[in-house]
């Protein structure tokens, strides 16, 4: 068995938008905890949580971090995760391995749409929450308006089990609504407080809030509701016992307060999570799938079941390596031992087991069933993985992956961060699997994809600091095409004698436009032998190569269709060199008189807004040249789906962040290819002959 019985184990998520003070939550935790002896702050930059370099510079989380802690005989993993749109994608990874979490709500701001996002990801991955009043120390906080927000934009049912005692910088403490008790927390940031009556002006509310209290927990339950219809009240065991029912299904969400920098309302929070939120024991069995059969397998968080974990994580160590954090759903892990991958179908060894305290690796020798822990240098495993006794697979479902919205063009200082690149993209995508790479064939440049332009400007500050890598990021080029809408007869002839063996490959083509799509095709028409059979490939070949380099503006040509019809050749000077000159000769001529035109990328975006901003994004969608093809309302907000040319998106994220004021999300992906418009095309053209002068 482990340290830890599964039943006293809490799996924490710490969610919200970013700025709610989630870092500095997870920070007091841990100090009251005793894991830490000092009280971390973010705008310091001495937090535990926030501990990468790229965080200290920003002040936020870029990165969920992982600590762990315990409490009343309870063990908590705290996973820290970012708020901020541009590295959101890292809370679902790390939602998907969670069995409860606290909302912050912030006193002064309320909810904002990244926690509407995370508030939507735990109604998928089914986890019970609680939610945390934040910042009742602060300007212009309020309590009521705080729950009130949470009720009209996530429709969640709130019901408060604290009140504060006063507000702003008269914010002294919490009125417990079970015990009916005042908490007088200390000013020093200690995190002590001393109990005593209510004070006589908070009397009448908290009577109040603890009557809706009241009331409300008495419908978690059949039971309750009886007992409180008979009788108009209910005992403080049988208000835990609701709160804590209610709570796993999810019927409404206690409501707790205070200030995670000054220490108020921690302690609190730390006995409702152990109270009220579910251990690994109390969430259903965990469905996977055979990975040969594709049957249904179940595992239940038993030690006595066979072992299986999933990856929800993966970091880099500039010591240890590669670090990969998984979550143990049934059985028994220890050090030193075989696994298998099922989803690679490989064995792994695994080495020493580390619990994670932020930046730190604990050694432990075993992991159970609701444990969270991690491994260093693992071959050929990567997030979204399952690892499991090799005797009894299965394979859990990773969660789905946000798509990157941002595109750039990454290009290496020097030689040899060009020999590197390759080996620091592929390392970093392991840690962040929104992040996608490619080289585009048609612009010829290295492409990376991310969630928004601080995110890609992380990962280039991490390339540099951990694997030395300095790279640029620059715009990247349109990858036009050009295509035909005219039809031509010419002549290829290529004829070349200067002493010696000479050139000679004569072809007759017939040119036309194809259907959108086709790309290119080649017919073979030629009869009676005029040009040998072992020379038709060559014409293919040439016509293929040239219509790679454009006509217009040097991109490549699309959608046109081919007849090879006549030609002759020479017995001696004939080759498969003058008949591949031969066909682009003649692709070239053709060119000249079909009629070209470019065609542009066209992009499906999908675009959620407050309410409030939705005139001015589709008015600015509009100006893009783009065409909104439908809204879909959502609460508090509006989904906008348009087809819009990629040209005008490809800053797209910071226009939105500003006009939304950092509110709007979107996401974008490719469509088809329609005609530039004649204005836009000339101004293309002129620039790439531009460039082809310089």
């Amino acid at each position: 068995m482990g340290r830890f019985d599964t039943s006293k184990i809490r799996n924490l998520g710490i969610i919200a938008h970013g700025g709610a003070g989630k870092t500095s939550l997870a920070e007091a935790i841990l100090f009251d905890t005793k894991m830490i002896d000092r009280l971390g702050r973010v705008d310091d930059g001495t937090a535990t949580m926030d501990f990468e370099p790229e965080e200290v510079k920003r002040k936020i989380s870029i990165t969920s971090a992982l600590d762990h802690c315990e409490w009343k005989d309870h063990s908590i993993h705290i996973v820290d995760t970012p708020g901020y749109g541009n590295f959101i994608a890292d809370t679902r990874a790390c939602m998907r391995a969670l069995d409860c979490a606290v909302v912050i709500l912030s006193a002064i701001s309320g909810v904002k749409a990244q926690t509407e996002e995370v508030w939507n990801w735990a109604n998928e991955f089914e986890i019970p929450r609680i939610a945390f009043v934040n910042k009742m120390d602060r300007e212009r906080a309020s309590f009521l308006r705080a729950i009130d927000d949470m009720e009209k934009s996530l429709g969640a049912r709130g019901v408060a089990v604290q009140m504060p005692i006063g507000a702003e910088a008269e914010f002294e403490g919490i009125i417990d609504l079970i015990t009916m008790k005042a908490c007088f927390y200390a000013k020093d940031g200690s995190g002590d407080y001393s109990q005593g009556d209510i004070p006589e002006e908070c009397l009448t509310e908290a009577n109040r809030l603890r009557e809706l209290m009241v009331e409300t927990v008495a419908e978690a339950y059949d039971a309750l509701t009886e007992k409180y219809l008979d009788t108009g009240e209910l005992t403080e065991e049988e208000i835990l016992d609701g709160l804590r029912v209610g709570t796993m299904r999810s019927t409404f969400t206690a409501v707790l307060c205070g200030s995670a920098t000054a220490n108020i309302g921690v302690a609190h929070l730390l006995d409702a999570i152990c109270a009220y939120l579910p251990s690994p024991l109390d969430r259903t069995k965990a469905v996977g799938t055979h990975p040969k059969s594709g049957d249904i397998v179940e595992r239940a968080p038993d030690e006595a079941e066979p072992f299986s974990a999933l990856v929800f994580k993966t970091t880099s160590d500039p010591y240890t390596g590669k670090i990969t954090i998984l979550r143990v759903y049934s059985g028994v892990l220890n050090s030193d031992s075989m696994v298998l991958n099922s989803t690679k179908g490989v064995e792994e060894r695994i080495g020493q087991l580390y619990e994670l305290e932020g930046k730190k690796q604990h050694p432990i020798k075993q992991a159970v069933a609701g444990d969270i822990v991690a491994v260093a240098k693992l071959k050929e495993t990567v997030t979204g993985d399952t690892l499991c006794t090799p005797a009894n697979p299965i394979v859990f479902e990773p969660a789905r992956q946000l798509l990157p919205v941002i595109s750039y063009a990454i290009e290496p200082k020097t030689k040899a961060d060009e020999d590197k690149i390759h080996n620091a993209l592929h390392r970093m995508i392991e840690e962040e699997p929104t992040l996608e790479s490619h080289r585009d064939a048609k612009t010829r440049e290295m492409i990376v994809s991310g969630m928004g332009q601080v995110h890609l400007e992380v990962i280039v500050e991490k390339m540099k600091r951990k694997f030395g890598v300095d790279v640029v990021l620059k715009t990247p080029k349109v990858p036009y095409l050009e295509t035909i809408r005219g039809s031509a007869k010419v002549q290829g002839k290529y004829k070349k004698q200067s002493g010696g063996r000479g050139q000679y490959g004569d072809c007759w083509i017939e040119m036309s436009p194809a259907e959108r799509g086709d790309g290119y095709i080649f017919e073979d028409k030629i009869v009676g032998g005029v040009i040998p059979r072992q020379y038709i490939p060559a014409v293919d070949k040439g016509i293929s190569d040239a219509a790679q380099d454009g006509f217009l503006a040097g991109y490549p040509v699309v959608d046109f269709r081919v007849a090879l019809y006549d030609g002759s050749f020479h017995t001696v000077d004939s080759s498969e060199m003058a008949f591949k000159v031969a066909g682009s000769m003649a692709f070239k001529k053709a060119m000249e008189v079909c009629k070209s035109v470019l065609l542009e990328p066209i992009m499906n975006m999908k675009v959620t807004v407050p309410d409030e901003n939705m005139g001015d994004v589709i008015g600015d969608l509009n100006s893009r040249r783009g065409k909104v093809v439908g809204v879909e309302p959502k609460a508090n907000s509006q989904i906008i789906r348009a087809v819009v040319p990629m040209s005008e998106v490809l800053a797209y994220s910071n226009d939105l962040k500003s006009m939304t004021s950092d509110r709007g999300m979107f996401t974008v992906e490719f469509s088809h290819y329609e005609e530039l418009p004649t204005h836009l095309a000339q101004k293309v053209i002129a620039e790439a002959n531009a460039a082809k002068k310089e």
